[in-house]
């Protein structure tokens, strides 16, 4: 009895907390992917440039309306490799670092929650533009003659940390929606995928893991993947994970109760997935140039597992 008044109090109180974030987050409407377009230089160029000036657009449009934060973080992205974007609700943008019309292998970067227009290349090696930056320079550190491209995939409307969407997979689901057929298209035009996955974008990569034509799933500062094992993913992929020992995640309870929660935690040794050295960084170094972390990721995109160092190693 003791047992279920606290069960019934928990549902109650995550109630009122959702209604209340509701109030404080309101949802924006899930924004539609451009076309996938086809890879070869001369498409690519013109998606290119017809993204860059949507972009300018839309920088000044944030200007405008007073949005001096995204309107500086949408002038930082003018001129670079942009294959989708979109302003509208919380905003889509995914961009390329690298050649992709002559890459073979493809790293795909999926990021967490509070991530956003505003945010999607202001906070350093910690934002999707940074990281993909700093993996795509460790690459050609690592092997300079690699034909991999790195994108920065901000496809779907990330979840609020301040918000009870967080503690769920209802974000992930969407995320997992756009993320299949955009992998989908890469793997039909010959590229082999790795799918590298922070936080809250691990939920996004474990939802949509089941028969995704990918070579390797990498995890790093997972909540849990909505799947207790890797046999749980359906997945023909190697599946890593790895952690800092300075990330706070590792206090995250790793529990599915009432639809919150993820699941098994992924660096458990039943979940069965491949440990790599991760240092000690925090939940936001795993990029940062020079760390182990990043060497490691660096080898999983490139699809180069005996080069990997083991975590305890």
């Amino acid at each position: 009895m003791r047992l279920r008044r606290k069960i019934i109090a928990v549902t109650a109180a995550m109630a009122a907390l959702t209604a209340t974030t509701a109030f404080a987050f309101p949802s924006a409407p899930v924004d539609q992917p451009q076309p996938f377009p086809a890879l070869t230089a001369q498409a690519l160029a013109a998606r290119y440039a017809a993204d860059s000036r949507m972009i300018s657009r839309a920088a000044r449009a944030a200007s405008r309306a007073g949005n001096q934060s995204l309107a500086s973080s949408l002038a930082g992205m003018r001129g670079e490799h942009f294959i989708d974007f979109n302003p509208r609700g919380h905003g889509l943008a995914v961009e390329v670092i690298g050649n992709l019309a002559q890459a073979t292998r493809v790293a795909v970067l999926v990021p967490g929650s509070d991530t956003s227009l505003a945010t999607f290349g202001s906070r350093g090696t910690a934002s999707p533009a940074g990281s993909a930056q700093a993996l795509a320079a460790q690459v050609r550190a690592l092997n300079p003659g690699a034909h991999l491209a790195v994108i920065a995939w901000l496809g779907y409307n990330t979840p609020s940390t301040l918000s009870t969407a967080v503690l769920t997979s209802g974000n992930a689901g969407q995320g997992a929606q756009a993320l299949r057929p955009f992998v989908d298209d890469l793997a039909r035009h010959g590229r082999q995928v790795a799918l590298i996955c922070h936080s809250y974008g691990t939920v996004v990569c474990g939802l949509a893991a089941p028969h995704l034509p990918v070579t390797d799933i990498a995890v790093i500062g997972s909540p849990g993947m909505d799947a207790s094992s890797v046999q749980a993913l359906h997945t023909t992929a190697r599946v890593w994970a790895g952690r800092g020992t300075g990330d706070w995640i590792r206090n995250v309870p790793h529990i599915h109760f009432l639809g919150l929660g993820f699941g098994q935690d992924p660096m458990a040794p039943a979940f069965g997935a491949r440990l790599f050295a991760a240092g000690n960084g925090g939940h936001s170094s795993y990029f940062l140039p020079g760390s182990t972390s990043l060497r490691n990721l660096a080898y999983i995109a490139l699809g180069d597992p005996a080069k990997v160092r083991e975590a305890g190693r």
